[in-house]
């Protein structure tokens, strides 16, 4: 029976349509590989990629004997040593393209992606992050990071060597804005931000779509899930962004994430998939200042694993609204 659900925390109708399951080439992949001769995010090819930015290494930078590696994107979208500004021509603004493109390259192996990684050095990859966030942060001009992976060829990813990119921007996303306001209208109203009510009703539904709870991290697939099998990761507390996190919350989080997909490579076996952080703002500007005042008290940090089995079509793409065959209550019942 598909029915419309609506997304709380991103604003919006998902269809829930489980005839569409069976329909023809509702599964397909095609993993592409350019090969570990060829790969520049491989150990020993560190003369393939820039200089690195940050590397988590017991010796000389730009060498192998590295565990995790930042370098800037080779193909940025923009640019941190630009000035910046803007301009108008009649109505319509220009704002300079300033901004950090970095690539984490997850592991010096080629084919190891998260769920063959062990919890330890998920909990590295996660430092790696927690360390740029740290530094981009001291940079007044940039206002929002965007954490995010790509994993297969449905995914849009480009690159098989596992990766996780990193961009921060000197503006808000509309979306990202949208979504400040309405978490401190509900704050205003409630006492309360919408991620710690989701949680707290997603624990007490009688249709439970609780995946697994670990030290202070919940785990479940949202009420209006656009995908099959897709994931919440949130922290229990208010905790606004992952550099807050302290060491045993870090550790849980990395438990958290390898169990998730574990759950879900057993269901699913090899998968494509984005995954991607929503967090607090870098830094405040005139845009986003009035939703900061109290943002560690209604905003918590969410780590989205969105699986890519299936193509998006024409209906999501003219509408902005998705079509997923899948309830999530099943999805859940079948990861736990």
């Amino acid at each position: 029976m598909s029915n419309i659900r609506l997304d709380l925390l991103n604003d919006k109708y998902v269809l829930i349509a489980p005839e569409r399951l069976h329909r023809p080439d509702f599964y397909k992949r095609t993993p592409a590989d350019m090969g570990k001769k060829n790969c520049p995010f491989c150990e020993g090819h560190e003369n393939m990629t820039p200089s690195e930015i940050y590397a988590l290494r017991d010796n000389q930078p730009n060498t192998p004997g590295w565990k995790t590696r930042v370098v800037p994107n080779l193909y940025k979208a923009v640019q941190v040593e630009l000035q910046s500004g803007s301009k108008m021509q009649g109505m319509f603004e220009t704002i300079q393209g300033v901004g950090a493109h970095e690539v984490l390259i997850d592991s010096p192996n080629h084919d190891k992606d998260i769920v063959t990684l062990d919890a330890s050095h998920i909990e590295l990859w996660l430092k790696s992050m927690i360390q740029r966030i740290v530094d981009l942060k001291r940079d007044q001009r940039l206002i929002y990071l965007n954490i995010f992976k790509n994993y297969g060829e449905n995914s849009g990813a480009t690159q098989r060597h596992p990766h996780t990119q990193l961009m921060a921007l000197p503006v808000m996303p509309k979306d990202e804005l949208d979504f400040l306001k309405r978490n401190f209208d509900y704050y205003k109203k409630y006492g309360r931000g919408l991620v710690q009510d989701i949680v707290e009703n997603e624990k007490i539904s009688k249709e439970s779509r609780v995946i697994e709870e670990i030290g202070d991290f919940i785990a479940y697939c949202p009420f209006a899930s656009s995908f099959p099998f897709e994931v919440t990761i949130a922290p229990l507390k208010d905790i606004s962004s992952l550099e807050l996190c302290d060491s045993q919350e870090l550790e849980n989080l990395s438990f958290m994430v390898k169990t998730v997909f574990e759950k879900l490579h057993k269901q699913l076996g090899e998968f494509d998939y984005n995954l991607y952080f929503r967090l607090a703002p870098l830094n405040k500007n005139f845009e986003n200042e009035e939703y900061l005042s109290h943002i560690q008290n209604n905003f918590r940090f969410t780590l989205h694993i969105v699986p890519r089995i299936y193509r998006l079509g024409g209906f999501e793409l003219s509408t902005n609204m998705t079509i997923n065959p899948v309830s999530p209550e099943e999805c859940a019942r079948l990861l736990r």
